[in-house]
């Protein structure tokens, strides 16, 4: 009898994905999907990250990015056992403006609070807040206009929104990494210089948001910023930043524990 050929699982899914979670990507692009769940134990079909379309200035051609979404951050936070939930999106004043020749009313700012059980059953919160003018997606094109591109004119709440609670859940769960996700990188033009950026700091990001002491923060933060060129020193400042602050609170929640015991 004849051995049976067994069908290669990605070989049958990635036209089922190309049918219906990623219409027009690119056989590479969905593998790298695949590869990227797979090693990440996440189930595909619930996407959990997204091709984001990119151009590239320096090969002059547009490529696909797989990055993570939102609801990746929440599974993530959600495997940690200690996600305590998130808050409703609060909006600051709106504001009416022209920009690029189209009127638009936008919320000044959004902030999200996420909540982290720590061990001890202290409830630790995380809050974000962003601003609409320095996140939205410019529509740019060949009149390289500043207008907001389509997705931001048509919902500014709620892509600034996804903007605020992800910066929330990467400072309550720093062990996300720093990657941005599609939601905020959505309709926004990277040359390869950026994109490469994003990429090679990711490590070093995660290694700075790992510290569990002031100390070994300063010095964790200190060796990466000489390893790294000025063009990435951006990302590694506000990742020492965002962990100093967790560090913070760790040290105020202990020493209030403390306290208590004693009393």
């Amino acid at each position: 009898m004849g051995e049976l050929v067994a069908i290669p699982r990605d070989a049958e899914l990635i036209p089922v994905l190309q049918r219906s979670l990623y219409p027009g990507a690119s056989n590479d692009s969905v593998q790298m999907v695949l590869d990227y769940c797979r090693a990440a134990r996440l189930d595909p079909m619930q996407k959990p990250v997204h091709i984001v379309p990119m151009w590239d200035s320096k090969a002059r051609e547009t490529r696909e990015v797989v990055m993570p979404g939102i609801g990746l951050y929440r599974i993530q936070a959600a495997r940690t056992g200690e996600f305590g939930g998130i808050s409703e999106p609060d909006f600051g004043p709106d504001e009416t403006a022209e920009i690029g020749g189209m009127r638009i009313t936008f919320p000044t700012w959004c902030r999200v609070t996420v909540r982290r059980v720590l061990p001890s059953g202290h409830v630790a919160e995380f809050t974000a807040r962003e601003f609409w003018r320095e996140n939205y997606a410019v529509k740019g094109g060949s009149e390289k206009s500043i207008a907001p591109n389509a997705m931001w004119s048509r919902r500014p709440y709620a892509q600034i929104a996804k903007c605020a609670e992800a910066q929330a859940l990467r400072k309550a769960f720093p062990e996300l990494g720093a990657a941005p996700t599609a939601e905020e990188m959505e309709g926004k033009t990277l040359d390869a210089g950026q994109v490469e950026e994003i990429i090679d700091a990711a490590d070093a990001v995660a290694r700075i948001k790992a510290a569990q002491t002031m100390a070994a923060l300063q010095e964790v933060f200190t060796t990466e910023w000489k390893a790294h060129p000025v063009s990435a020193r951006k990302a590694l400042t506000k990742a020492k930043d965002e962990r100093k602050d967790v560090l913070l609170k760790m040290e105020l929640n202990a020493q209030a524990e403390a306290e208590d015991a004693t009393a």
